[in-house]
This record gives C-alpha cells, structure tokens and sequence, in this order.
C-alpha cells in the first residue's frame, strides 16, 4: 500500500491564497451543490494534481468494487461476516434490503398510526432510553426539526447516571409517558438499567401495566419480548444496519412519532439523493469523496491530528457530538482489513462546538496556535428564528468572516503575539434551509465520506471492537471477578467501599 501513497505524501501545494491567485477557476472546480447543500473546498490546499494522485489511489485500492460492494449488501463488515445496509434503509441497495426495510418502516408508520389514534391510551410525553448510535442519532434530528413542529414533548436519556434519568422524570407525567427503549442487541447494560428504572417510575406513578406503555427498537426482537414487551410493540431493524448508521431504521422512532411521517420520509428522501450522488458522481465532482480525499490530505500529508466541526447554527449544535462517534468509532482503527497494522494515521480526532460560542473559547488556538486544525464550518442560509434578521445576518458574517481570516492571516513583525499565520485550512457547508431532507442528505454525506477514508486506507469502517475492553472490565469488577492494578482498585475502594 505504501507505493500507491506515494503520489499523495509528496503533494506540496502552496498557499492558500496563492492557490486562488493561480487559478481563477478555483472556487467552481472545488464547489459543489447537491440535495440543497452547497459545499466549497477551495479554502483548502486541495489542488488538481492532488485530487488526481487521490483518484488513483481510489483505482489502486479498487474503491469502485468497494462502493459497489456496499449498495449491493456484500459482507463489507468482514470482520463480523455481515453487510452494512443502512443506504438499503432509505431505497439504496439491494432489492432484497430495500424491500425488508420498507416492510420493517411500514410496520413502525401502523404502530405510529395505532399510538395517535390512543390505542395505548393518552400520550402527550415520549421517553426514549438508549446509548451511543442508539440516542445520538434521535437527539439530533427532534432537537434540529422539533424546535416548532414536534407533536410530543421528548426527552432522550442516555447515560446511565441516576441525574439524567431524574431530570426526564421530572418533566413528564407517568399516565402520559411513552417509554421507547432502544438498543441493538437488548443485552446493553446502561439502557436496561434505565429502563428497569422506568418502568418502576411508571408503577409508582399508578400505571398498572408499565410494560404496555413500552416500545422496543431493536435488532433482537425475541430479547425484546423475553424482557417483558409485547411483539406487537417491538419494531426490530435488519442485524446488518449497524447502530451508529441506525436512524434512518426504528431508532428513528421517537423522531417519525415526534416529527411526524412525512418528515421521516422527506429524512429518508434526502439521503437516498445524497446516496445516489455518491453512487454516481465522478470523483471530482463528488461531495463525500472530495471531503474525504481532503480529510485524507490533512491526516496522511500534513499530519493534522484533529478535524474541528462548527454548527453555526444552534439547530445543529448536537451535530458535532453525532459525529464524534459516527467518525471516530467508524474509523478509529489500527488493524487493516488484512489483519495487518495499518500503519499510518487513521481517523483523525473529531471535535466542535457551535459558532459564535466557540469563536470566544476555542478558535484563539485555531488562529495562533501551534496545532493545524483542519476545520468545517456547517451554516443555514434561511433562519431558524424570527426575530430581528440581525441576529442571522451576524451569525452568518461571523461564520464565514472566520473562514477568510484562518485563510489570510495577518502579518505583524512589530508584535509577534498580535500576528496571524494564515494559510489555515476550513471547508464550508452551507445549507439552504434545514428542514428533513437537507438533515437526512447531510447526514449521508458523512457517512459516505468516513466510508471513502476507510476504504481508501484499508480498513473495517462498520466494527467497534474498541469500545467492549471497558465494559467487559466494568462487568467482571462489579461481579468481583477481576483484580485490576492497584490504582484502580483503589479508587473502587475509595468511591464504593
């Protein structure tokens, strides 16, 4: 794999603005427009020698098989023998996955159809109880499309500390509370124990059969009904969507119920075209792939170790958080597909926030500091508000305001401490309105582009092997099975007796 690098880690490209002073074309031949998103590159050193070198290693790797491979519902996830079917959800794949995933959401929009027609009684609250892929997903599309429009009040628990799960108590009224327990395998100990917790909250509240105001989202439907739910209130997805990739399957529930169908199938819409794009496209006129080759640049050419998201615009202020694991989990691997190390850089470190916010806390080492920092800034052209058009008009200068000064610099011999290198790379996404199909075409773009970094790195983008090691160990403590060094044991003795 080395040599096929070899046209890539001696790119050498010059400086940003000399890039656009050398090309007047720049800005067209790294701006793209797809699904209602406007994407622009040009304020990085991407070049046409480098996304050319970046095609060629495409074809060295075979990345066309690959791509074909995933639509077709092959066992890309090699190292647990399975397909990654997510694109099946939203129409894109085979026809068997399409087919079984359509027959799965039509199940899901008759239990949605059952619920507002009052067949499990009154519900005005939604409890959804879930961790990871399982929550972050949900939390992102009620919090970014239900600000206005959410027919229900939502309250998404996640962690396995007793105060998040208190707060949703606090919130809603038992008789009127649906609870949805969502987990893959329904064996995850955190959102058992929550939901255990639930279902007491509801006895004690006077609802005689807590188990009938239970809805289950899992890949494990007989786990679901061993625990105590009624088949007809377990809406199971294939075992081939895996969780980080789930909401376009029942995870979406709470978001489908909440926001209503038409905007999960808008949801499912705009992926689907992001899909069909990526499926499509060639490579220089490609979203993901461009994206990806740029993350590639950065990490494989420039040594960059973390990649910086900001949502300007609070909508959006859990997208950083929902790609921290879609990018970090997906890619954060050492071992290539042939068992080997890998041997370079892998994913890099995803971090953000929200803009302005993080203009007065983070961006001081952006500008000066001695990290590079690849950054993209997400924005919204239409507001989300509606007050006084100021307040978006100076969001928005702001966002791009930071563009162009990571880009120029500032020179300042007299005071260096007041001096600005530029040359800072950030990629710009900018968004028409942010309604169903813009979110769902977004966020397939993201996962489209980590799958190009895997594949063009070599390795299993769809396992998570890294994140059982702790667990296993939190289990194997609290049976008293496991004798583990003498700092941790100490703190156990220290914190639990």
């Amino acid at each position: 794999m080395t040599a096929d690098w070899h046209a890539i880690e001696t790119l050498d490209p010059p400086r940003l603005e000399a890039l656009f002073a050398n090309d007047p074309d720049r800005l067209a031949r790294f701006s793209i427009d797809v699904a209602g998103l406007h994407f622009d590159w040009s304020k990085t050193h991407l070049t046409a020698d480098a996304v050319a070198a970046f095609e060629g290693l495409a074809k060295a790797q075979g990345f066309a098989a690959k791509r074909e491979a995933l639509f077709a519902g092959e066992p890309v996830n090699a190292t647990e023998g399975r397909a990654a079917e997510h694109s099946a959800e939203r129409g894109e794949g085979s026809e068997e996955a399409v087919a079984r995933a359509a027959q799965l959401h039509a199940r899901m929009r008759a239990l949605i159809d059952a619920i507002e027609a009052g067949a499990l009684g009154p519900v005005r609250n939604i409890l959804h109880i879930g961790i990871g892929g399982s929550a972050l997903g949900p939390d992102l599309l009620i919090d970014a499309l239900g600000r206005d429009d959410a027919r229900y009040d939502v309250a998404i628990v996640s962690n396995i500390d007793g105060c998040a799960l208190e707060a949703a108590f606090a919130q809603f009224e038992p008789d009127a509370t649906l609870v949805v327990v969502a987990s893959k395998t329904f064996t995850t100990t955190e959102t058992l124990l929550n939901a255990t917790s639930a279902l007491q909250w509801l006895r004690e509240g006077g609802v005689d059969d807590p188990y009938g105001r239970v809805i289950a989202l899992t890949a494990a439907p007989d786990k679901a009904v061993e625990w105590g739910v009624d088949e007809t209130r377990v809406l199971p997805f294939a075992e081939s969507v895996g969780g980080r990739y789930s909401l376009w399957s029942s995870i979406g529930f709470p978001a489908a119920l909440a926001l209503g169908w038409d905007a999960f199938e808008e949801l499912l819409d705009g992926a689907g075209e992001m899909d069909r794009h990526f499926r499509l496209a060639a490579a220089h006129e490609n979203a993901p792939m461009l994206a990806a080759f740029g993350d590639l640049f950065y990490t494989q050419v420039k040594g960059a170790e973390t990649r910086a998201v900001f949502a300007y615009d609070e909508r959006l202020r859990l997208l950083p958080s929902y790609l921290q694991q879609l990018e970090m989990e997906s890619n954060g691997k050492a071992a290539g597909l042939d068992g080997k190390p890998v041997g370079r850089h892998t994913a890099p470190i995803t971090w953000g926030g929200v803009g302005t916010d993080a203009q007065h806390a983070v961006f001081q080492l952006l500008h000066q500091g001695t990290h590079l920092v690849p950054v993209e800034f997400v924005a919204v052209t239409e507001p989300g508000d509606a007050l006084d058009e100021e307040h978006h008009r100076q969001l928005l200068l702001n966002c791009f305001a930071q563009g162009a000064a990571l880009m120029k610099g500032r020179a300042n011999d007299a005071d260096p401490a007041r001096a600005y290198p530029g040359d800072r790379p950030s990629a710009t996404i900018l968004i028409e309105s942010l309604d169903a199909h813009s979110l769902g075409a977004l966020i397939a773009f993201y996962e489209q582009r980590v799958f190009v970094s895997a594949a063009l790195l070599g390795i299993n983008p769809f396992d998570q092997f890294g994140v059982e090691l702790g667990k296993e160990m939190a289990k194997a403590a609290g049976a008293g099975g496991l004798d583990f060094d003498p700092s941790t044991t100490d703190l156990i003795k220290r914190a639990l007796g």
